[in-house]
């Protein structure tokens, strides 16, 4: 009797593990036919990715390769890590890496906040012509080029004729050749950084800020929470996953300073600090 029930209990516990599954595959094809306009809508985006972002990842192989432009990168020898053994034994390297790794800290201490704290002060303003009227204004040097930028970095800084010294020498004292001297050669490549990308920055946290509901705000007013206590337990929580998974993208970028405002600002005197793996 035993050796009848025992197989019978196992075929009716098998059936009720895959009726669950066969559920839930069902559900899912019903949502997928139920919203295949947004999968739809997500195929561009798809192939975008594949075509300019995972292809072109095969061509990691020329790092392993000696490459002749005549033969291909397929028919190019393979030489292993000979690339890596030159790159790592370079006098230099460790000297672009620090130069890269601090420029990037910087970064990440002074570029990154700036938007946040933009967006956090637009989104207290209540005049909202005012209010466009700035986040205009400040989105407009996103549009600016490095080149046009460079220019206007070279010309306010001129020990002769810029804007910057010309108050210096209103002090009595003597003009600073700043884009020579290497200690300012950080601070000014991240001052204008900060200032070409903090107003286009702020559009992804303002939108963030939009899904926060309101009646969070009106119930913290009626409690007697004052802007400071309003914009720390409500609004900052509100986006702070947005912030971590802008966060998350900025480190995988690391090492990835820019080429176009070092290689304009950068000359022979500030290679030492200036120097990084785009412009090496």
């Amino acid at each position: 009797m035993e050796r009848l029930v025992r197989p019978m209990q196992a075929s009716v516990e098998s059936i009720m593990k895959e009726k669950p599954r066969s559920l839930r595959r069902d559900s899912l094809k019903k949502y997928m036919i139920r919203n295949k306009w947004l999968y739809i809508f997500l195929i561009p985006g798809f192939l975008y990715l594949l075509i300019f972002k995972y292809v072109p990842m095969l061509g990691i192989v020329i790092a392993f390769k000696e490459l002749s432009l005549v033969r291909g990168i397929w028919d190019s020898p393979w030489v292993g890590f000979e690339h890596f053994e030159y790159l790592f034994q370079a006098k230099d390297f460790y000297k672009v890496l620090r130069n890269s790794l601090l420029l990037s800290l910087y970064q990440l201490l002074w570029e990154f906040p700036a938007p946040i704290i933009l967006a956090v002060m637009l989104n207290e303003v209540r005049g909202m012509v005012f209010k466009r009227v700035s986040q205009t204004i400040m989105y407009l040097p996103h549009f600016i080029s490095w080149v046009v930028l460079a220019g206007m970095i070279v010309n306010f800084l001129s020990p002769s004729t810029g804007m910057v010294n010309y108050v210096i020498k209103s002090l009595d004292m003597e003009p600073v050749n700043f884009l020579l001297d290497p200690a300012y050669f950080r601070s000014i490549i991240i001052s204008a950084e900060v200032w070409k990308g903090v107003g286009w920055g702020t559009i992804i946290y303002l939108a963030a800020m939009t899904g926060i509901d309101p009646t969070l705000y009106e119930s913290a007013k009626m409690d007697d929470a004052g802007r400071l206590q309003q914009i720390r337990f409500i609004t900052l929580p509100g986006i702070v996953t947005t912030i971590i998974v802008l966060l998350i993208l900025r480190i995988g970028n690391i090492l990835d300073n820019g080429f176009e405002q070092v290689f304009l600002l950068y000359n022979p005197l500030t290679y030492d600090v200036a120097d990084v793996f785009e412009t090496h």
